[in-house]
């Protein structure tokens, strides 16, 4: 017996290795201080009033779709936009992204595909991939199968931090869009999609535009910048990033203990795919309110006039328009309450 012949092969992961280093310098900035191949990257902290910030997350049984369309590539770029966007809404700037592929056995093209869209979101975020392992787990996943994790290191100053104290009763709420579901509530849509349905991940569906597979790996959406434009103005209350848990879920973590938030029903975009999954599944509306992000990727809370600003139009003509407004407790049955 030898390692090989019990799932894990050594040399596959070496030769992977060596490919993944080119494509992870690619993102490297001046900032990094390791060349790849350490035990732990380093990035250097220009500012020593900073503190730093961490987070990590994975992308779910979005890997699933990935699996069965046998494409890769995107589910790196969604972890890295998720993990982003979470170092960005307290009010900081991310640094550097590590990640961890594990994998029942190791096929050198799904893993370099994986490793390309998280180095395609790194560059389109400014921040270098500095390390990563990918382990090899056969008994744990089936050949073909893997998982995919990521975590985020960043910096925040105490003056820039969110969300503020300041949330008051009259604030306004608004909505950016997202793309698509981003990387919550597919095991449901797994369900209603492939299980309840004789339907596939190249079915065409008219409503969509596209097949269930395009629309399913449609990439979690980045708000680094948006939310770099607006952050400093005094205005601003804070941020919430709609991920699992949906609206009320998310935009309850930061709102203060009296106050509530009040969710327009009108003012949720008409996105196709959320009106197919609650047909075709029957699912309740409050269930899809607490499952799914309904269009709406990220919320700022801030003055009625910062709001105008954000939104400088309609939702038709946006991607950000006015989504509802902050009220006391009071005034309302529940934290976050569509109306």
């Amino acid at each position: 017996m030898d390692y090989k012949s019990s799932g894990v092969d050594l040399n596959a992961g070496n030769s992977v290795k060596s490919k993944i280093a080119d494509i992870v310098a690619k993102t490297y900035t001046n900032s990094v201080l390791t060349k790849g191949g350490e035990f732990a990257g380093v990035v250097r902290l220009n500012q020593s009033n900073k503190s730093v910030a961490v987070s990590i997350d994975g992308v779910g049984t979005k890997l699933k779709i990935a699996i069965l369309a046998k494409k890769h590539d995107t589910v790196g770029e969604d972890l890295v936009n998720h993990c982003v966007n979470d170092i960005a809404v307290i009010g900081g700037d991310p640094i550097c992204f590590v990640d961890y592929i594990s994998i029942g056995k190791l096929d050198e093209q799904i893993v370099l595909e994986i490793i390309e869209g998280l180095a395609r979101g790194c560059q389109a975020n400014g921040i270098p991939l500095i390390g990563g392992e990918t382990a090899q787990m056969p008994g744990i996943y089936k050949e073909g199968e893997y998982d995919l994790a990521g975590a985020i290191v960043g910096t925040v100053s105490e003056e820039d931090r969110l969300p503020r104290p300041a949330v008051c009763a009259g604030d306004s709420l608004v909505g950016f869009k997202s793309n698509g579901l981003h990387t919550n509530g597919y095991s449901l849509v797994r369900r209603i999609v492939f299980e309840m349905n004789d339907w596939s991940i190249d079915t065409y569906n008219t409503d969509l535009g596209c097949t269930w597979g395009e629309e399913l790996l449609k990439i979690h959406r980045s708000y680094l910048k948006s939310i770099r434009r607006f952050r400093n103005s005094s205005d601003l209350r804070g941020f919430a990033h709609i991920t699992g848990g949906g609206i009320p879920g998310n935009l309850s973590r930061i709102l203060p203990d009296n106050l509530s938030a009040v969710i327009k029903r009108d003012s949720l975009p008409q996105e196709p795919v959320f009106q197919v999954i609650q047909d075709v599944g029957k699912v309740d509306e409050n269930e899809m309110f607490s499952v799914f992000n309904l269009g709406v990727g990220l919320i700022a809370v801030c003055a009625p006039r910062l709001a105008e600003e954000i939104a400088k139009g309609t939702k038709q003509q946006t991607d950000r328009w006015i989504l509802g407004e902050v009220v006391n407790e009071s005034e309302v049955y529940g934290k976050v309450v569509l109306m």
